[in-house]
């Protein structure tokens, strides 16, 4: 890993291949792809030169960043094979140090601790009579003594597992995780290969079940694995694993960043969860938080060693004023090494298969992105107002990440659209594989907002999803879990509202406000699914078009967990339409599974009829055709089709079994007519009934996958 140009990848989004001896050694090479940044190479050859410099750091002082990495490894607690336990902790500030716990009756002078360079603290501690002398899950410390004299108890940074008992106390105890061989986890089964196509289920285990309560590890292995597979997803992105004190911060104010959260079982069921999934060919991501920390200190990063600085930036720089969190000072030894260890931890400890960076937008900007518009000017990527440190830090994370897992997925959380955030840092890229299209939901709402359906902006509306940085993977959502929020409202509801609590029973009439909404549910999922990316995701629920938000428990809901569970029971029953929606993402999915539209090129988009609302486009040799006129229906309508041949339908939003009327056969056959239209080749003529989408598919392509 000496020379990041030499060894980093160069195949960009859609398999191309950069030559590479065309490639400048210096940064530079995503000029070559995008022109209009080279009023900008001085920023790209200082950044890269900065992630070289930290290479040559690194390896000259700590044998290279594979090693680096490991410092999960050293850092907390272990035991060595003849049971002696060692406990490393870094704490600078500290004068003195002392292990302490149920294990010493949590006497300070029992197991004092040696300081050595750097301000590391380490202990030994031999066996007793052959055993370990900390007993697996008892409860432990660090207790350090600052100078001025007063001693701090602190959770160890690096400890493995720790547990709330809230009816004691808020604060989390930190665990001696370290289980008898009997008792341990054995992985099974290998991790699936990178899909070609993306499709993520975004998933929050504690709210996968029903019921008024937190759900488990074993539960979600056991309900929601087979229910994923089933749909067609063949990506889990796991929220809320990472240990975070207050379950209202949806996993995003994490205080143990090695410990994988007890609320919903321990350790070694979540290896069974991810084992599971790959069982099933499913990719497992974690929802990585390293934009900040939450600002506990009784058993989080915070003042660890009684200074702010430690971790993080010191003062004001070290804060998120909305967040109200900690910030962490990307430019530190320490820091890097906690970081990038961290995520080796999570791939070789759990086995998950790659990462959703959160915040990613925060962490590229000095101002992180408070308020702030970005309007898509490339001096707003590139001034001073971009915090090099964090970009460089993301630089190596995903270099490390690449080089030592070939099938690793990255996903940037960015909603200021970094240009060359998802291209190879040989080119001068950061390196991510994909990034979130947030623009598409936004636009959504929006729309839903202010409009009826009949006054939409068809062109908009395209625009919109065809608007990225291609060369640049992303992955199109219609919604993720920040749609389904407490304050706003999921698609089904700004669709339905309160219609969706007394007219989904398929006992009583179809009401208009039902028929439009799941009309255009099913419609606008389908488009962003086939035109805005090269990636999908849904989040759970999301996909039936579930009829609650999510509010976690909290004080301004008397810590009701009403709002906090997904109601997966109501695709199980036949008698509520939900399950035609259910039906419909399961059909969208598979398709794709077997047509590869996500991986395919950009789709030709060869009609955008503001008048009559409908859309038609082109990829992966399917023909997609939409019409969102609310009223009226159209007979023998004339699309373009720029290759020849005999088609059918594969996808038919109005198919009974998805809920509609059935008003397509099925069995159609569509023949193309030597005549150009709408700048196609060729073209045919469809029956395209009001709010419905079909997909069109080449009958020699149909028998070819089966």
């Amino acid at each position: 890993m000496a020379d990041l140009a030499a060894n980093s990848s160069n195949t960009l989004a859609g398999g191309g291949q950069v030559p590479s001896d065309d490639i400048p050694k210096d940064g530079t090479g995503v000029i070559k792809l995008d022109p209009w940044l080279s009023p900008f190479q001085d920023s790209l050859k200082r950044r890269y030169s900065k992630a070289q410099d930290w290479i040559k750091t690194i390896n000259e002082t700590e044998g290279g960043l594979e090693k680096f990495s490991k410092g999960a490894d050293i850092f907390g607690l272990h035991m060595k094979d003849d049971k002696s336990i060692v406990y490393r902790e870094w704490a600078p500030n500290a004068v003195q140090a002392s292990l302490i716990g149920d294990f010493n009756d949590w006497k300070r002078e029992s197991h004092p601790m040696k300081k050595g360079e750097f301000g590391v603290f380490a202990i030994t501690i031999p066996p007793v009579d052959g055993q370990a002398a900390i007993p697996h899950n008892s409860k432990i410390k660090v207790s350090l003594q600052l100078p001025s004299g007063e001693w701090v108890d602190r959770i160890p940074a690096w400890i493995k597992y720790v547990t709330q008992d809230l009816s004691v106390s808020p604060a989390y105890d930190a665990r001696f995780w370290n289980p008898p061989p009997t008792e341990k986890y054995v992985f099974k089964h290998p991790r699936p290969r990178k899909p070609e196509s993306i499709r993520v289920y975004e998933a929050h285990v504690g709210i996968s079940s029903p019921e008024l309560r937190v759900a488990t590890y074993k539960e979600f292995t056991n309900n929601m694995l087979p229910r994923i597979r089933d749909l067609g997803y063949n990506v889990i992105q796991l929220m809320a694993i990472m240990e975070h004190a207050y379950y209202a911060s949806f996993g995003y104010q994490v205080n143990n960043f090695f410990a994988a959260s007890s609320r919903y079982g321990p350790p070694e069921d979540l290896k069974e969860l991810v084992d599971t999934a790959h069982s099933m060919g499913i990719t497992v991501l974690l929802d990585v938080v390293h934009s900040h920390a939450s600002k506990n200190v009784l058993d989080g990063l915070n003042e660890f060693d009684g200074t702010d600085h430690q971790y993080f930036h010191a003062g004001a720089k070290g804060k998120h004023e909305l967040w109200d969190s900690r910030l962490f000072n990307y430019g530190h030894h320490e820091v890097m090494r906690f970081l990038l260890s961290n995520l080796r931890f999570w791939m070789d400890e759990y086995h998950f298969d790659g990462f959703r960076f959160d915040g990613v937008t925060s962490m590229l900007y000095l101002h992180h992105g408070i308020g702030t518009g970005f309007s898509g000017g490339y001096h707003e990527y590139f001034g001073a107002g971009v915090d090099e440190e964090a970009v460089v830090y993301l630089m190596l994370a995903n270099e490390l990440l690449h080089e030592l897992y070939p099938e690793v997925i990255t996903v940037a959380e960015d909603v200021s659209g970094m240009p060359a955030l998802c291209l190879p840092l040989a080119l001068g890229g950061v390196g991510f594989d994909y990034r979130l299209a947030m623009a598409i939901p936004d636009m959504w709402i929006k729309i839903l907002k202010e409009q009826k359906d009949e006054d939409w902006d068809i062109g908009n509306i395209c625009w919109t999803l065809t608007n990225r940085r291609h060369g640049e993977k992303t992955i199109a959502y219609a919604e993720s879990h920040d749609q389904a929020l407490v304050g706003d409202k999921s698609l089904m509801m700004h669709l339905c509202d309160a219609e969706l609590y007394t007219n989904m029973s398929v006992l009583t009439p179809l009401t208009p406000v039902i028929d439009r909404g799941m009309a255009l549910h099913k419609m606008i999922r389908l488009l962003t699914h086939a035109l805005g990316g090269e990636g999908y995701l849904n989040f759970e629920g999301n996909e039936f078009g579930h009829p609650e938000w999510l509010d976690f428990p909290r004080e301004g809901n008397q810590n009701s967990f009403w709002y906090a569970r997904r109601q997966l029971n109501l695709t199980d029953d036949h008698l509520l339409r939900y399950h035609f929606l259910n039906n419909f993402d399961r059909s969208m999915n598979t398709t794709e599974a077997k047509f590869g539209w996500l991986r395919a090129p950009q789709a030709y988009i060869s009609l955008k009829n503001e008048a009559d609302k409908v859309i038609v486009f082109e990829r992966a040799g399917l023909v997609f055709v939409f019409n969102f006129n609310s009223t009226q229906s159209f007979t023998d309508y004339r699309i373009g089709i720029e290759t020849a041949g005999t088609y059918r339908i594969v996808l038919d939003s109005d198919n009974k079994e998805h809920g509609g009327f059935g008003r397509l056969d099925a069995g159609t056959r569509f023949f193309t007519e030597k005549m150009r239209w709408n700048d196609r080749s060729n073209c045919t003529h469809v029956y395209l009934p009001s709010r419905t989408a079909f997909v069109l598919a080449l009958e020699s392509t149909i028998s070819q996958r089966g």
